[in-house]
């Protein structure tokens, strides 16, 4: 019995540890579990029969930042694009060609450290590179606020939504998002503290001061962010506001679901065209 209980000792210390490294290490590394950046741009709109203009501009701290604008003829509305946290804007191209093809001008940035953009990401200057991107749009493509629908998603969105409770533009859309990271993150990693937790991304606090449209989407099927965020995500955003459900995994619902997809962007494009 005594050694059994020695045993238990050594087991229950060796697991303690083993816990303890494992929580150090993932609090350490935070930013790691959340940015997944890729610098080489694989492809261009040129490769999909877009015309675009490859641009730099600079932050408010002088980062240089990487960005394409692709222009539509006759365009009424310009979709300002903030992605996710994997890969670059160059993974974005099938989004980019749907939206150019609903006649909408688009501008699609990197944030720091993904694709050309120098710099690191962390919470703070996606949120700053974002208001920054916004600021070069208007004022040098002369184009006026209310002619913009901010889009984000997954990551992007809750960037979105804090730029979105900054401003008025024409509309937002926010599709494949959460509600806050903490709540996220407690989800994927329940045996981690929610008070080590270094980062907010506090979307639904910042869709408190969104009171223009909004549309929500989210995948039935999302295999990352799961559907019950879409649905809190709707349920804290102020009229006017939209849900659509999609289906298909968190990458490419929007690609799966086309025949639901396109038709709620153009009702919604259209709905709010005078807003």
């Amino acid at each position: 019995m005594q050694t059994f209980f020695t045993q238990f000792k050594i087991l229950f210390f060796v697991l303690t540890i083993g816990y303890l490294i494992l929580i150090a290490l993932m609090y350490i590394f935070q930013s790691k579990l959340i940015y997944f950046p890729l610098t080489n741009i694989d492809l261009t709109p040129k490769d999909i029969g877009l015309e675009y203009e490859s641009i730099i501009f600079e932050t408010n701290d002088k980062t240089k930042l990487h960005a394409w604008y692709i222009q539509k003829k006759d365009a009424k509305t310009t979709l300002f694009f903030l992605h996710g946290n994997g890969g670059n804007i160059s993974h974005r191209l099938d989004s980019i060609k749907l939206f150019n093809s609903l006649g909408m001008n688009v501008f699609i940035f990197d944030y720091r450290g993904y694709g050309k953009s120098k710099g690191k990401a962390n919470e703070q200057n996606t949120y700053d590179d974002a208001k920054s991107a916004w600021d070069y749009l208007l004022k040098n493509k002369n184009i006026k606020d209310k002619d913009v629908i901010i889009f984000g998603r997954s990551l992007g969105g809750a960037i979105a939504a804090k730029l979105g409770s900054q401003l008025k533009p024409k509309a937002i859309i926010l599709e494949s998002t959460f509600t806050t990271i903490k709540e996220f993150a407690s989800d994927i990693y329940p045996f981690f503290p929610e008070f080590l937790i270094n980062y907010e991304y506090e979307t639904t606090k910042y869709l408190k001061n969104i009171n223009y449209p909004i549309l929500i989407i989210h995948s039935q099927d999302d295999n990352i962010i799961p559907f019950k965020y879409g649905e809190a995500v709707f349920k804290n955003a102020n009229e006017p506001k939209t849900f659509v459900k999609i289906k298909g995994n968190h990458n490419y619902g929007f690609m799966e679901s086309k025949h639901i997809y396109i038709p709620a962007l153009k009702r919604f494009i259209q709905e709010n065209e005078f807003y």
